[in-house]
């Protein structure tokens, strides 16, 4: 009889960063980075599905909040994105990161979260 495997990881359903504030963490998404609402939580939070099916989730924990970090949010054109989010207030970093694969800038959200926007330089989106 052949072994079955028990606990078998088949992806990332969501990803999601930590809120203080539900209302104010979706405004900031959807009018400020112009991502579309694709699951709403009330004051909880809320979800975003992007067109490659990944999702990407804000959710207050009844415990507080604490900072998160490490999403990379896939633009076509890296410094057309961080102009235009720095004209609505956007806290981004000034020096863009260029590597040999990529560019990268660091900003923070609403609630005080790091992100990366993140443009790769062989073409793949």
């Amino acid at each position: 009889m052949a072994a079955t495997q028990a606990a078998t990881i088949r992806g990332i359903d969501i990803s999601v960063y930590f809120i203080k504030d539900g209302e104010r963490a979706k405004k900031f998404y959807t009018e400020t980075m112009g991502f579309t609402l694709t699951g709403d939580y009330g004051p909880q939070g809320g979800e975003f599905t992007f067109p490659d099916g990944t999702t990407f989730g804000l959710w207050k924990l009844e415990e507080g909040w604490h900072k998160n970090g490490g999403i990379m949010f896939n633009v076509d054109d890296l410094r057309a994105t961080v102009d235009e989010l720095k004209s609505k207030g956007v806290k981004i970093n000034d020096h863009i990161e260029d590597t040999p694969v990529c560019l990268m800038a660091f900003g923070e959200d609403s609630e005080g979260n790091d992100f990366i926007l993140h443009q790769r330089k062989n073409g793949r989106n």
